[in-house]
């Protein structure tokens, strides 16, 4: 049985890929991460982040045709499945509900 359980580093991965589209590959994955939070992560953080993805079943991923400007390597890209969706919107809902019933927090 694939775990469903979205660590906190996953979870943005995932929703940076869920932004990216057809766009999602390591180098502009990686750019958006730093983009959205000011801080690049590692490449073996990233990467270790989208073999857990793809194990859990909320990520695809698939290569595309080598390139000359590439030195005849392909790109990995990468693309959000339904089930990684609806992890999403689960944890998003969780998160939502929980801050509600912390005393004196306001939500904005």
């Amino acid at each position: 049985m694939k775990s469903t359980n979205l660590g906190a580093f996953e979870e943005i991965v995932l929703l940076v890929i869920g932004i990216l589209g057809e766009n999602a590959y390591g180098v502009t994955i990686m750019e958006e991460i730093e983009q959205q939070t000011k801080h690049r992560p590692s490449v073996g953080a990233l990467h270790g982040a989208f073999y857990r993805l793809e194990k859990k079943g909320f990520v695809e991923s698939f290569e595309s045709g080598a390139t000359a400007e590439r030195g005849g390597r392909r790109k990995r890209y990468y693309r959000i499945t339904a089930t990684g969706k609806d992890t999403l919107v689960k944890a998003n809902d969780l998160r939502n509900s929980m801050i509600k019933l912390i005393p004196g927090l306001q939500n904005q």
